[in-house]
């Protein structure tokens, strides 16, 4: 491989690896209305940093009203709960 040729394909790979750490976004305003609506009904009050991503929802710190601490994840598509893990 030539030196012009390598050099090609890590500026190819930098766009694409670029491309990657920009997947996840902050979700619509029509998204956010069916997350929070999830969350409050699920009995969850308060939440930090939602992310959304291709296969999932990302919530970070999500807090029931026993004041136990979660991070989820909800399916995009059905806005469920799919994973529910203890801080």
């Amino acid at each position: 491989m030539s030196i012009k040729t390598a050099g090609l394909a890590a500026i190819a790979l930098g766009f694409a690896l670029t491309g990657t750490a920009f997947a996840d976004r902050a979700p619509t305003p029509e998204e956010l209305t069916k997350i929070e609506a999830t969350l409050k009904k699920e009995g969850f009050v308060k939440w930090k940093k939602i992310e959304v991503e291709d296969h999932e929802i990302d919530v970070d710190d999500a807090i029931d009203a026993n004041g136990k601490q979660f991070d989820l994840e909800l399916d995009p598509k059905t806005f469920a709960i799919t994973t529910r893990e203890a801080e």
